[in-house]
């Protein structure tokens, strides 16, 4: 029998937390500093969608911090007239100012932190989301493939990319078109990259953000899972009470 997909799959995984070692722990150090300084500040740490919800494996986790919240927005707009052409009406549909509003609206404040993410880099919503945030004041981490990125163009008005705005960009090493693996008899490439190495990262910044909150004296709440005996009853009663007092 020859090498399963398993075997290659896992070999990808291995190689791919490898290169995310050798080329991010510098920048997953700065992340997790800017995470500890804002919180020991009184800043709040918010989790925009990170490859396809990655980030809910941060929020409000058994082994986790508490001071992880997400951040998210949906405009609704009902208009069902007779389809109609827009095209000169002077602006991208995709950019009408949404992000600016949602952050307004919102418990978002100068000094926090937004992490975002793009694979590719150009998508408009969060592209636009990190340009907003950046000129409020918000420190915005971002995560993307540079691979991906260096290779399309921006589709942003601004004419930057996700990278070219935030204020420090993880790289998740998936390659361009996000799949590792070729695999025979299937045209199209196999096994995603961006999603695991992102949870990957995320967990490496929150572990850096926890030493550096214990070196300034701060014992960040770190919540129990809530099905084990007890758990539950402690997230309730301490680590929660202490967030809304502290912010950790």
């Amino acid at each position: 029998m020859g090498e399963m997909l398993i075997d290659r799959y896992q070999k990808a995984v291995d190689d791919l937390f490898k290169k995310v070692r050798e080329t991010q722990r510098e920048n997953i150090i700065k992340a997790g500093e800017i995470v500890a300084e804002s919180v020991a500040n009184g800043g709040c740490i918010f989790l925009s969608s990170i490859c396809h919800f990655m980030e809910m494996d941060s929020i409000y986790r058994g082994g986790g911090p508490i001071f992880y919240k997400h951040f998210s927005y949906d405009l609704k707009v009902e208009s069902p007239a007779r389809a109609r052409d827009r095209s000169d009406l002077g602006y991208d549909r995709e950019t009408v100012a949404a992000a600016k509003y949602a952050l307004t609206q919102s418990n978002v404040r100068p000094g926090d932190v937004l992490f975002v993410s793009s694979v590719s880099g150009r998508t408009v919503k969060v592209v636009d989301l990190a340009y907003e945030a950046e000129k409020l004041g918000v420190k915005v981490i971002a995560f993307t493939s540079m691979e991906y990125a260096r290779q399309v163009d921006p589709v942003h008005p601004s004419g930057k990319k996700l990278y070219e705005i935030a204020s420090l960009t993880l790289d998740n090493c998936a390659p361009a078109a996000e799949a590792m693996l070729e695999v025979p008899g299937i045209e199209a490439r196999f096994g995603a990259a961006s999603g695991i190495a992102s949870d990957y990262i995320m967990w490496s910044i929150t572990s850096v953000a926890v030493d550096k909150l214990l070196e300034k004296g701060i014992t960040p709440g770190i919540l129990k899972s809530a099905n084990f005996p007890g758990g539950n009853d402690y997230n309730k009663t301490v680590v929660e009470p202490n967030y809304e007092k502290f912010g950790w």
